[in-house]
């Protein structure tokens, strides 16, 4: 077999369908977000990010920054192993203890990353847990999917953010089969937010387990900013939250919290924990500095929403298809692959904006779009600027704006 000549067939496929990824090579400075540097053959100059998943700039922050420098230089650079061998590090430890009062739980455990997290908590609770049925909403992430995948457990999928129609689901079930009910909190390609205490009501009294995630929330809504749960009120009703480090919190890493049972079974049975390298110490002592400081400056979100909101008005006025919202993700409706790719190029190379496309399978074909993610750190002059290159970018690619 050519099995070159496989992989170029189709990564020719992906380029033909304006679906081939190119990575823009950004140099992110420490004190100049949302600025960075960008590399390329005609040399570096300067861009300023519109999608960046670090929604707070906490990944420059100073305090993040000489915590992880204090641990640098007292622990080394890695972890020194897996956390079951020799690489549990009283880093690890402290920031466990945060996260789990964080979101009002008994434990947490830390994995390398938020995908591992819910591929290793999904995957062990639904293999293990008897005749387990995992009912999913029908817009999950490719980590949830994927860890239910490998769990071989049965899969239903409701529709998304419907009570009613995971109540069916829930109700055409064998009663004396283990159950969980996964879904998210704040969805990253729509913006919309889950009702989860209705879907915790539902779950519970069929006797199902709660799994939420809550990556694109955590830091960004509630009081202390621990997520969507926190602010609808409903903490409580949730058995197990998932949750990054590697967005708002501006590190590295993912984790769960639940119960102290719980947490300790995924510990013990979960394979992408047992054999995994644990994050170095410098990381955990930077993301428990970041979530220190946000559980005490909700000024931050409340920021971070204004400019969020202010953003989608200057868009909706500016006639530019902005996608309902009402989280801080703002995406911007393109609807054709090749265009989404096009209007990404001439940003970065005659405005130095930088905005990926966003393409199938992230999201549903003819749905393809720009989504903008602005911070708190994005001023009004840098709004302006955007949505004048986005009018002149729309006309260039020969697409309308709206009336």
């Amino acid at each position: 077999m050519d099995y070159n000549g496989f992989f170029k067939q189709h990564i020719n496929s992906l380029k033909a369908e304006g679906r081939y990824r190119t990575f823009a090579d950004l140099e992110r400075r420490a004190g100049q977000f949302p600025t960075a540097v960008q590399h390329d053959a005609s040399g570096e100059r300067d861009v300023v990010v519109w999608c960046s998943n670090d929604y707070l700039g906490m990944g420059q922050h100073p305090e993040v920054l000489a915590a992880m420098h204090q641990a640098l230089e007292r622990c080394g650079a890695g972890a020194g192993g897996t956390r079951n061998i020799s690489g549990t590090n009283h880093y690890h430890v402290v920031l466990e203890r945060e996260l789990s009062s964080w979101h009002e739980k008994e434990a947490a455990l830390l994995f390398t990353s938020g995908y591992v997290a819910n591929w290793t908590a999904l995957s062990t609770l639904a293999a293990r847990l008897p005749n387990c049925i995992v009912f999913s909403d029908s817009l999950n992430h490719a980590s949830m999917i994927e860890g239910i995948r490998h769990s071989r457990a049965e899969k239903r999928i409701f529709k998304h953010n419907d009570p009613e129609d995971l109540k069916r689901a829930l109700a055409a079930a064998p009663a004396d089969s283990a159950k969980i009910v996964a879904f998210e909190s704040v969805y990253s390609m729509d913006g919309d937010k889950a009702p989860i205490g209705p879907l915790c009501d539902i779950a519970h009294a069929y006797g199902a387990l709660t799994y939420l995630d809550e990556v694109h929330a955590v830091g960004l809504y509630g009081i202390a900013g621990s997520g969507v749960a926190e602010e609808q009120g409903v903490i409580s009703k949730v058995d197990l939250i998932q949750g990054t480090l590697g967005k708002a919190v501006g590190c590295i890493g993912g984790y769960i919290a639940g119960s102290s049972a719980l947490v300790d079974f995924v510990r013990s049975y979960g394979s992408g924990f047992i054999f995994t390298t644990a994050l170095p110490p410098a990381i955990a002592a930077g993301a428990t500095a970041s979530v220190r400081f946000l559980r005490t400056h909700p000024e931050i979100r409340a920021r971070h929403q204004e400019r969020a909101a202010t953003l989608k008005t200057l868009l909706n006025d500016a006639g530019l298809p902005v996608l309902p919202s009402e989280s801080h993700i703002v995406p911007v409706l393109v609807g054709e692959a090749k265009l989404c790719k096009a209007l990404s190029d001439i940003l970065l190379q005659d405005y130095r904006l930088y905005v990926q496309p966003i393409n199938y399978p992230t999201v549903p074909r003819g749905t393809e779009r720009l989504r903008l993610t602005p911070s708190p750190l994005h001023d009004d002059a840098a709004m302006a600027a955007l949505v004048e290159a986005l009018q002149e970018s729309w006309h260039r690619v020969g697409l309308e704006l709206v009336a």
